[in-house]
Parts: structure tokens; C-alpha cells; sequence
């Protein structure tokens, strides 16, 4: 979980990023890994997003393939925008439930292909899609060469392995900071040395 790596800085551009999307798009796996809930949004962010022509705040729009989701997360809160749920057709049942609480978009295909998610939010007017993982989707997204920006925060801890991750998750009971000894930059590369704190 990226709770105990991050700060209030960190936290406060990953809103001012929000603040500027049309949908917030995530892996299955990482909403419920992280607890996500609903995007929020300071109100005055709200009213400035409205008076530019867009919605207060971007929908969740969660990737999964088998609609593995519990109806129960936060995510489906009724506080903010309609959470938007990908899913495969081979989802079958198992994407009934999630009707109830998502507007729920089924793509054929043995494995949900990162352009026809893009396309369908385009066709929905989201255009400024803002990736937040998990690793399996952003790696999927690169694959198919759709990131335009990257955003990357580089964390001074050691965690060990996560939810997210196909390793079992580390038993570690709290990560090992790190301080930030040289940075030194070459044709766009970022060499970084860091050591225990």
C-alpha cells in the first residue's frame, strides 16, 4: 500500500492531477488493495472544473477483467460520479451485481485490449485520462503505447512486496526509509544513490 511510502506532498499533486482529469482509471486489484474510494476534490476545485465546461469531479473507472469486485467498496459510494467498470463479456455473473452500483462497460476478447477502453471513455467525452495503476494495467497501457505523460514519484523506502503484485505480500511491519545522497542527470536520464537514513 502506498500510504506509508507517501507524504502530504505527495498526496497534494496526486489531487492537483485529479483535479485536472476527466476519469481517474485504475486496475481491479489496486482499488481494492489501496481501499480507493470515490475521487474528491476541494470544492473550490469543484466550481472552477465547473465553470470551465467539465464535471465537479472525474468517475473511477476501474479495469478488471473477471468483475471481480465486492459491491460493498467505497468505491461505490453514491457520493460523486457513477464509477465506470471494464470488464471482458467472460465476465459473465459476476459483472450482474456490479449493474447495480457502476455503469458497467463489457469488451469482448480474452483480455481487455487498453484502446477500446480509451475509446469508450472518449465516447463518453473523457478525454484526459489519468492512470493510477496498478502495475499490471500501466504496464498493459505501455504496452499498447497509449501513455502520452508520465508522472513518476521515486519513494525514499523499502517496502518488499504488495497486494498488487503476483508475490506473496512481504510481512514487513514497516517500511525502511532511505535518504537521498547524490541525483545527477544525463541525456534525460535520472541517476539517483540512496542510502539507509
Amino acid at each position: 500500500r502506498t500510504k506509508a511510502i507517501s507524504d502530504e506532498s505527495d498526496q497534494a499533486l496526486l489531487k492537483y492531477l485529479r483535479s485536472h482529469a476527466d476519469a481517474v482509471l485504475v486496475g481491479g486489484a489496486t482499488v481494492q488493495a489501496e481501499l480507493y474510494g470515490p475521487v474528491k476534490l476541494d470544492d473550490d476545485v469543484q466550481r472552477r472544473r465547473v465553470a470551465a465546461g467539465y464535471a465537479d469531479r472525474p468517475p473511477l473507472v476501474v479495469v478488471t477483467a473477471r468483475a471481480l469486485l465486492s459491491t460493498d467498496l467505497k468505491i461505490f459510494d453514491a457520493d460523486g460520479p457513477r464509477t465506470i467498470v471494464v470488464t471482458l463479456e467472460s465476465a459473465g455473473e459476476a459483472a450482474a451485481p456490479l449493474r447495480e452500483v457502476a455503469d458497467v462497460v463489457m469488451l469482448p476478447g480474452e483480455e481487455i485490449d487498453p484502446s477500446a477502453v480509451l475509446d469508450l471513455l472518449r465516447d463518453r467525452g473523457l478525454r484526459r485520462v489519468l492512470c493510477e495503476g496498478g502495475p499490471f494495467v500501466l504496464s498493459r497501457f505501455i504496452e499498447h503505447d497509449l501513455v502520452d505523460d508520465m508522472c513518476l514519484t521515486v519513494s525514499p523506502y523499502l517496502a518488499g512486496s504488495q497486494p498488487t503484485t503476483p508475490q506473496p505480500t512481504s510481512g514487513r511491519e514497516a517500511p525502511t526509509h532511505l535518504r537521498l545522497r547524490h541525483v545527477l542527470t544525463r541525456n534525460d536520464l535520472l541517476y539517483m544513490r540512496y542510502s539507509r537514513a
